[in-house]
């Protein structure tokens, strides 16, 4: 990492030096480059390579001049014209005038600062190009033409053709949606400020302060359904691995016939599609009216006299949701830890036997250890996936039931599907992006600080 950060700076610097030597040293056609692009690789015969160069900087020009500029003007006030109504006393009817739009603004701007950081970049390299050909020619040195360029695509700079395309849609599918939704939350985008009738502005940290401030119903619904979030998915994480392992570790078991069976039968839900079993699910274990199938059945039998309150009662839909979640997640476990156990070598559970170990001090000196160290990345995983797991709680329960301790939320509500709802139902962007700053941090944090302390990481190496 260290040489990779040397040789970047080294690049960064060279490129520096290259440019001040060209401007101090450059003849007349390399000086002109700073003003021109294309001019130095026109000069000394590289025409198509000095074409490209000046197209890119008359389109950078044109695009910036009728389009990026006018947004990015309005960059810091995100608009200050409403789209208002005037009569029109010729015609004698309401005209709708345009105004300003505060989305069109933020994104259009985004997309011009990234442009002009790209452009900036191809401005030095046309620079360096210059000062190239110049020294070449001076050295007489041939110049590499536009088809020599070509060819190298397809021979030593193969991979830039091969990568351009997929880093471009990356960035304009992935990355510029990502930096337009950070900047929300900076902002008071909600239902209260919809462009173009009504716009949003910057408000700073004002959104963060609101969920930290400790006081309010948005703080207060922020913390409790931080703390059940975390509690989810602790207990979806660890109880389906637990539970999972047990089960791998009894199918495995040294005696135990058709194990092929076992496994194939333990692992059938998977077969079934998860939104159609937390669906049935829902249906299953309703309360409402008569109660669901499983209430129903409770009924018949005399176990009970009312339907029980599964997924209407905060503490029994969390239970619930819970339980739910162990017949989805454990076959995932039992497929990727009986693979993992059958692997340990035997003769270290022989050794453990002769030495007089039973077999709890077998599980937790050996298994157990092996399991982890083998496992942790998908431990880290599964944590990140259970604290955003939106399918079993929203398909499940709905995030219900509602509170009105709560703010637009339910009490089985995790972060995530807090605000899905803030951005779907309610149109509290501002909101919402807020909590999905946090969400990324708090998993990208823990998941970077459990990695580098466990021994997956450490001891890499050395377990055996």
């Amino acid at each position: 990492m260290t040489l990779v950060k040397q040789r970047h700076s080294r690049q960064k610097g060279g490129l520096l030096r290259t440019m001040l030597t060209a401007l101090r040293e450059g003849d007349l056609a390399t000086r002109l480059s700073f003003l021109l692009m294309g001019c130095g690789c026109l000069f000394h015969g590289q025409i198509g390579r000095g074409v490209l160069y000046l197209a890119a900087q008359i389109l950078f020009l044109l695009y910036l001049i009728f389009f990026g500029a006018p947004h990015l003007m309005k960059f810091t006030t995100l608009g200050t014209e409403t789209q208002h109504r005037v009569f029109d006393e010729e015609e004698g009817i309401y005209l709708i005038t345009a105004g300003d739009n505060s989305m069109e603004i933020l994104l259009f701007s985004v997309v011009t600062l990234v442009l002009i950081v790209v452009f900036l970049r191809l401005y030095a390299s046309n620079i360096r190009a210059a000062w190239e050909a110049q020294s070449a020619r001076c050295k007489g040195n041939p110049l590499p033409t536009f088809r020599d360029d070509l060819i190298s695509l397809t021979d030593r700079r193969y991979h830039a053709l091969l990568l351009t395309p997929p880093v471009i849609l990356v960035f304009i599918f992935t990355v510029l949606p990502l930096v337009f939704m950070v900047l929300i939350a900076f902002t008071n985008f909600d239902k209260a400020h919809q462009p173009p009738g009504n716009l949003f502005t910057w408000v700073g940290l004002e959104n963060f302060r609101n969920l930290f401030s400790g006081s309010g119903q948005t703080s207060t619904t922020f913390f409790r359904l931080f703390g059940w979030t975390v509690v989810w998915a602790i207990f979806a994480t660890f109880l389906n691995y637990l539970l999972g392992m047990a089960v791998a570790l009894m199918i495995n078991k040294r005696g135990i016939r058709a194990k092929g069976l076992w496994r194939t039968l333990f692992v059938i839900p998977i077969a079934v599609p998860q939104f159609v079993t937390l669906l049935l699910m829902s249906q299953l274990l309703s309360s409402e009216g008569t109660g669901g199938a499983f209430n129903v059945l409770l009924q018949q039998l005399g176990l009970i006299q009312s339907p029980i309150p599964f997924l209407s009662d905060g503490t029994l839909a969390k239970i619930t949701v819970i339980v739910v979640n162990i017949w989805i997640g454990i076959p995932y476990t039992i497929l990727i830890t009986s693979g993992i156990l059958m692997n340990i070598p035997e003769d270290m559970y022989e050794s453990a036997r002769i030495d007089g170990a039973g077999p709890f001090r077998t599980f937790f000196s050996i298994t157990l250890p092996y399991m982890l160290f083998v496992t942790t990345p998908y431990l880290i995983t599964q944590f990140v996936g259970n604290f955003n797991n939106f399918n079993v709680i929203y398909l499940l329960t709905g995030g219900g039931p509602l509170s009105l301790d709560y703010f637009q939320a339910g009490k089985t509500d995790l972060l995530v599907t807090w605000l899905y709802k803030q951005t779907v139902d309610q149109q509290n962007y501002n909101l919402a992006s807020t909590i999905g700053i946090i969400v990324f941090l708090v998993s990208a944090g823990l998941s970077l600080l459990v990695y580098n302390s466990s021994a997956s990481a450490r001891k890499e190496e050395q377990f055996q």
